[in-house]
């Protein structure tokens, strides 16, 4: 038998306790990956996602005085359901203390910078009170720009407006670089306070299907939780990250 003939044999030979150890942890990484899936799946059924989320909107302070400088933190595209909010939010806390500037910090992406501004505008706030910022790419370069762009204003009251989860992250930055006093407004979404349960009869349904009509947490809260969890824990890295970059 010539040697060429033993090469797929001694391969195999060779491959076999490779591919146990690998087929081991693969079955482990399954068997992880369900356990934690199911975990998730219980923890929806609670309001736990719903206090985390909002711990991250509220835990690093939230403003009670007025403001000298409005900033909103972007990051979606414009329009988006994300940034309406947040320009919603502004506009608002900027009708409240009329002497504050809102400053808009963005990607840089004109479009979108120019139809936030528009959206501030159309508001009320006006428009020699907008500035625009569209440099910086994380929540740390924007607070770094922003720093090097105003520091009149390091030793006054800012506001900080973006989403909930990336709230206590974006305090946590701008005090970091050197601004004194931070304080955060958390675009949350508005619930729906409205009765939606229906008739399963009158929208003829069938037998095949499971009448949920009356269960708005399972067709609804359930789900939401299922999403505020990966949100949470996404932000909750990120949080991580910062902090071993000395960040916040």
């Amino acid at each position: 038998m010539s040697r060429w003939s033993d090469v797929p044999s001694t391969v195999r030979m060779l491959m076999l306790p490779l591919i146990r150890f690998l087929g081991k942890w693969f079955c482990r990484t399954v068997v992880l990956i369900g356990c934690v899936g199911f975990l998730m799946i219980l923890i929806a059924f609670t309001r736990l996602p719903y206090d985390a989320h909002h711990w991250l909107g509220t835990a690093n302070g939230t403003c009670t005085v007025a403001p000298a400088a409005i900033v909103v933190l972007g990051g979606s595209g414009m329009p988006s359901g994300p940034e309406l909010l947040r320009l919603e939010l502004a506009a608002r806390i900027g009708a409240k203390f009329p002497q504050a500037v809102v400053h808009v910090l963005h990607v840089d992406d004109t479009a979108s910078l120019r139809l936030m501004r528009a959206e501030l505008i159309l508001r009320g706030i006006q428009a020699d009170r907008i500035e625009v910022q569209g440099h910086g790419t994380s929540t740390r370069a924007q607070a770094m720009l922003y720093r090097e762009g105003h520091p009149d204003l390091v030793q006054r009251r800012i506001a900080i407006v973006t989403a909930p989860e990336n709230m206590y992250r974006s305090v946590g930055t701008f005090r970091k670089v050197g601004f004194d006093s931070v304080c955060g407004a958390a675009a949350f979404e508005r619930a729906l306070f409205v009765d939606l349960d229906y008739s399963i009869e009158e929208l003829g349904g069938t037998w095949m299907a499971p009448d949920v009509s009356g269960s708005t947490d399972l067709r609804y809260t359930f789900w939401n939780y299922l999403k505020l969890e990966i949100t949470c824990f996404r932000e909750y890295l990120a949080i991580a990250y910062y902090k071993l970059n000395g960040w916040i």
